[in-house]
């Protein structure tokens, strides 16, 4: 978690707070506007919480991606490297056989 996703995660709350405070001071007061206001601030920072995780989340799942995208990039340069060894022993060896049958062909 950033040092940013803190700042706005407060700065949501503290917006959350003076906007329900200044529309409901447009209203009579009532004892039930504290209640009001901090259900408001409950709510977004319960969001901000939430946005949050899925932040954190989605950082895992891009961090474990790469990770086996690594690895599986590494097992393909492998399996290409024996593939090319192999090729390159066929080819010796048919190139072997080759040279044979050339050399029987002209005796």
């Amino acid at each position: 978690m950033e040092t940013r996703d803190i700042i706005f995660s407060v700065v949501m709350v503290v917006s959350s707070f003076v906007l329900t405070y200044e529309w409901l001071g447009r209203f009579k007061y009532s004892p039930a506007n504290s209640l009001i206001i901090l259900s408001a601030m409950v709510m977004i920072g319960a969001l901000a919480a939430m946005i949050l995780s899925v932040d954190i989340r989605l950082r895992k799942i891009d961090k474990m991606i790469d990770t086996k995208e690594r690895s599986l990039r590494i097992n393909i340069q492998s399996v290409e490297n024996n593939t090319a060894k192999k090729m390159n022993m066929v080819i010796n060896r048919l190139d072997d056989a080759m040279e044979q049958v050339n050399r029987r062909q002209y005796r």
